[in-house]
């Protein structure tokens, strides 16, 4: 057991080295040659900080560990509101904009949904996956072109400034970049190896792996940076991480690994797609009642994840 825990750590420390290499080199890089912050913000840092989960997916799905790759995205998601969004909101209660309530959130119930459909069959073909892509193409597009007001790309300048400003020359950038992809394939391939020995020593089905120390092992990123978003003032960019990484998760994600590979629901079930949609749902009229993500809101989602991650356990064991 104490290897796999050992492969698990390893998987997590490259995971989180890498992506951070990887966003430096392609941030700085980009800006070199002409790109605004506002455009590497909402793109090539937006993509790169969700290169663990597409590590750790895609090398799943080569393995043949389908239950890995596609619970690790439904696990991110649901731990994405239920943890990241319930311990962020306990710290610092938030309101929340209505440009989230009325475009980003009913999207985001959308592309959840249309996930649901097309596992509920038991895979997503290639065919899903270049539908999904298209869905991230659009998604970039009405971002970047259209769907952002003047104030919030001033907001997100603000939030990737500290990442995207150019230091080095650029051959130390394009290192960044080669060491962040080498770090990424090395600790996706650790995690996924870690992940399976451990289920296989558990006794536990790898759905159950993927779904709860997978994803919330890739997710550790995102938690980290909204915790420090909610405690500088600024929780509602911890809000907008979340709902922006579950678009990618679902999007980009699952998006690139099926069009490779295609894959199979194996392990997850329906009810575990129905927790994903739950989560997703309650929290636009959670949201409305106040028209922000307070200390009882956040205290609701957490319990909600706990009590999903108690049951997904015991039904295992």
């Amino acid at each position: 057991m104490f290897v796999s825990i050992g492969f698990l750590l390893l998987g997590f420390l490259l995971l989180y080295g890498g992506g951070e290499w990887l966003v430096r080199g392609a941030s700085n890089l980009a800006l070199r040659f002409g790109m605004s912050p506002f455009m590497v913000g909402m793109t090539i840092v937006a993509f790169a900080t969700s290169a663990p989960e597409l590590a750790v997916s895609l090398q799943a799905a080569l393995a043949g560990v389908d239950d890995i790759a596609v619970g690790n995205v439904v696990g991110s998601n649901i731990a994405n509101i239920g943890l990241i969004l319930g311990i962020c909101a306990l710290l610092t209660p938030t309101v929340v904009r209505m440009r989230l309530i009325r475009i980003d959130l009913p999207w985001l119930i959308v592309v959840s949904g249309l996930l649901t459909a097309f596992l509920y069959d038991g895979g997503l073909t290639r065919l899903g996956g270049v539908i999904l892509l298209a869905g991230l193409a659009a998604f970039l597009f009405w971002n970047v072109r259209v769907g952002r007001p003047e104030q919030e790309e001033d907001e997100v300048k603000r939030e990737f400034e500290g990442i995207v400003r150019p230091r080095v020359g650029a051959s130390v950038d394009v290192l960044l970049i080669l060491a962040g992809l080498i770090a990424l394939v090395g600790g996706g391939a650790a995690f996924v190896r870690g992940g399976v020995d451990l289920a296989e020593i558990l006794g536990v089905p790898s759905a159950v792996i993927g779904l709860t120390v997978v994803a919330v092992g890739t997710s550790l990123p995102e938690l980290a940076t909204s915790i420090v978003a909610a405690r500088r003032g600024d929780a509602d960019i911890a809000v907008g991480n979340v709902v922006g990484s579950n678009f990618f998760n679902i999007l980009a994600i699952l998006g690139i690994t099926a069009t490779i590979q295609p894959l199979e629901r194996g392990g997850i079930t329906m009810i575990d797609m129905g927790v994903m949609m739950a989560f997703t749902v309650v929290l636009l009229p959670l949201i409305l009642v106040r028209r922000c993500i307070g200390r009882p809101e956040g205290a609701v989602l957490l319990a909600g994840y706990l009590a999903y991650v108690t049951w997904l356990v015991s039904n295992a064991l």
